[in-house]
């Protein structure tokens, strides 16, 4: 099982590219589910520091679907250089680990229409 599942990590600008991100994913079955968070984020941007109100969002996959799931984030983001992180799973409820792949053989029945 190890390094099969991970959480990826963005941040939005606001919700509703959030929403429209994490919408994307999942239709497309490149994510089980997406979690998103109202944050408050201090950063340095171009050797200047910024405190903005952004979202969040943690999205339960594969680590297989990484690659798209970044394009697909890319593809519909507004910043110039968006956060995305991977972080592996390395345990979880069996069951729930089932369900995450559940999510992705329906993206290959989808796929194979």
């Amino acid at each position: 099982m190890s390094n099969k599942y991970c959480l990826v990590t963005t941040t939005c600008a606001d919700a509703a590219e959030a929403k429209k991100i994490s919408r994307s994913l999942v239709e497309a079955r490149l994510c089980a589910c997406v979690q998103m968070f109202p944050i408050n984020s201090v950063y340095v941007w171009k050797g200047e520091v910024r405190d903005e109100n952004e979202a969040a969002l943690f999205i339960k996959c594969r680590r297989e679907d990484y690659e798209e799931i970044e394009r697909e984030i890319l593809r519909n983001h507004s910043y110039e250089l968006p956060e995305i992180a991977l972080l592996p799973i390395e345990g979880g409820l069996p069951g729930y680990l089932d369900w995450l792949e559940e999510a992705a053989r329906e993206r290959q029945v989808i796929n194979e229409s």
